[in-house]
């Protein structure tokens, strides 16, 4: 595990975006491991910025999102199809075929679990995964248990999660469900990269760093990856040794 501490998140932003840039470069058909949420947006923009700039291409990719809400179709604006979208993929030249999201919506979700993770690997697997951090130390939505979640399954949400996202639901119907990348699935990605900014999440990132590789900390286990980059602002850093 290798942590980069920096000072903004807009650095952070530059720094983790080229290695998506110098990726695409390199292999233009390259598996990308996607996360939502505001702590990636900076990325995201940066991404765009270089798109626009005819830096990087990304005709030939491939890209699988770690999570979406139970209930949520794709249409829906605080489904996660409908972030990327927003977000990233319609501000570039990703083909929309090459664009997965779990379907929240599946008529048999065990079985969208189970074809998720066949897809990635018909795909070869991912090249390079990006996460966030939960404040209770999830990635994806593995939030934290008894033991490390393998491949793609559906969770129930935590208190603390429903928390944070509610605010994207004024109307109180935050969804209490979502199906996810385990952390197995996670895992078997050739490089991961966990960004992380600002105090609340300063207490994560020192049990994750420091702390015993324990699911009760599920970001814990990247302590066990052979390809972990951490990107931290001062802010989140502020806790550690």
């Amino acid at each position: 595990m290798r942590v980069i501490i920096l000072e903004s998140a807009a650095d952070i932003a530059v720094q983790a975006g080229n290695i998506f840039v110098e990726l695409l470069k390199e292999k233009p058909d390259a598996v990308l491991g996607l996360a939502t949420g505001a702590t990636p947006v900076p990325t995201y923009k940066y991404l765009i910025d270089c798109y626009n700039k005819g830096k990087v291409s990304f005709k030939d990719a491939v890209s699988f999102n770690l999570d979406e809400y139970i209930g949520l179709n794709k249409e829906h604006p605080n489904s996660y199809y409908f972030f990327m979208m927003d977000m990233l993929f319609s501000h570039v030249n990703m083909r929309k075929d090459m664009i997965h999201v779990p379907n929240g919506v599946a008529e048999d979700i065990e079985k969208e679990c189970r074809d998720y993770d066949a897809l990635i690997e018909q795909f070869g697997g991912i090249y390079v995964q990006l996460l966030g951090i939960g404040t209770n130390g999830h990635i994806g939505f593995n939030e934290p248990s008894d033991a490390f979640s393998e491949g793609t399954y559906v969770t129930d949400l935590t208190k603390s999660t429903i928390e944070s996202n509610k605010i994207y639901f004024p109307n109180g119907d935050m969804p209490t469900k979502a199906i996810t990348m385990g952390i197995g699935s996670i895992m078997k990605a050739k490089k991961v990269i966990l960004i992380a900014t600002g105090h609340s999440k300063a207490k994560a990132i020192k049990a994750m760093i420091e702390g015993e590789v324990t699911p009760s900390c599920p970001a814990s286990i990247l302590q066990k990856h052979s390809d972990a980059v951490i990107f931290l602002d001062r802010d989140a850093a502020s806790l550690l040794a």
